[in-house]
């Protein structure tokens, strides 16, 4: 069984570095705002998997449209689901979309607020393509065509310049990749790198604090290191939130924290995953100045 039919594939990683810069040995692309997807594609097939291979198939059916797009191939492309709100990708609209089971108000944002599948990668077409370069990848995807909910990412060769560019914009950032690198997933190197406009991580809910009092909640957000659960940040959370409401329903617990406990808290299954924005992490591996951004749900 190969990897189109075992629909397992970890999505390649990305190393992050605070500065731009210029190499021959890369190429530039925009980074934007989105969820990152691996989609499977034949004539008779529709998938849709995370960068963890979640299947989120049934969120997004506007998608299936792309089929069309590959005819009698088999297909595996590599990209980011984004919302576009007055030209610019829209997270916030997009974590709308993100949270939803129910099958009517999917079908409802779906005609209201349809999502773009911006494709920077193909890892299959009708064979494994994953050991071939980069810029061979980038030939073989340049057959397919843009459509209204299908875009090719362009590339540029200068990284500083197109940094500039996207902070005049506020978009997310840059991504360079090394033109001659491999396809390999789940492990951080050189041969991709984020340049974000703005820090923000993936974080783990490990509790709140419900003050009756207030009306924003104290979250704790941790991450698994070395097998143990750390605390990295405290962030508020405004209570007539959604995602505070959905924080609320998770099975309570005992404190996961191996280097953090307040009985003021309660805790939870570190279960739920959450966006946050930062200034920077300290020496320890704390947040400055952390912000809420969004939620999701880990498999």
């Amino acid at each position: 069984m190969d990897i189109f039919d075992k629909k397992n594939i970890k999505a390649m990683q990305l190393k992050e570095e605070s500065n731009p810069f210029d190499s021959k040995d890369y190429i530039y692309e925009i980074k934007f705002d989105g969820i990152r997807a691996l989609i499977y594609l034949d004539k008779n097939t529709f998938i849709i998997k995370n960068r963890k291979c979640y299947d989120m198939t049934n969120i997004y059916p506007e998608l299936e449209s792309l089929k069309d797009a590959v005819g009698n191939k088999k297909c595996i492309f590599d990209g980011e689901i984004v919302v576009f709100d007055n030209g610019k990708p829209s997270f916030s609209k997009l974590q709308e979309r993100a949270l939803l089971k129910n099958k009517d108000k999917i079908n409802y944002f779906k005609e209201n607020m349809p999502v773009t599948f911006i494709c920077f990668d193909i890892l299959y077409e009708d064979k494994d393509l994953r050991n071939l370069t980069l810029k061979e990848r980038k030939k073989i995807l340049s057959k397919y065509r843009d459509k209204d909910n299908f875009i090719k990412t362009k590339q540029f060769k200068k990284g500083i310049n197109l940094f500039k560019e996207i902070k005049k914009l506020d978009l997310e950032g840059i991504v360079a990749k090394k033109i001659n690198s491999t396809y390999y997933g789940d492990l951080k190197t050189d041969d991709w790198i984020k340049i974000k406009n703005i820090k923000d991580d993936e974080f783990y809910i490990g509790g709140y604090k419900d003050d009756k009092d207030s009306y924003v909640a104290s979250i704790l957000v941790g991450d698994f290191i070395d097998n143990k659960f750390k605390f990295v940040s405290k962030v508020t959370l405004g209570k007539n939130k959604d995602e505070f409401k959905i924080i609320k329903k998770c099975k309570r617990t005992k404190n996961k924290f191996d280097d953090f406990n307040d009985n003021n808290y309660i805790y939870i299954e570190p279960k739920l995953i959450c966006s946050i924005c930062f200034l920077e992490r300290t020496s320890n591996g704390h947040l400055r100045h952390p912000v809420f951004k969004a939620l999701r749900q880990d498999k």
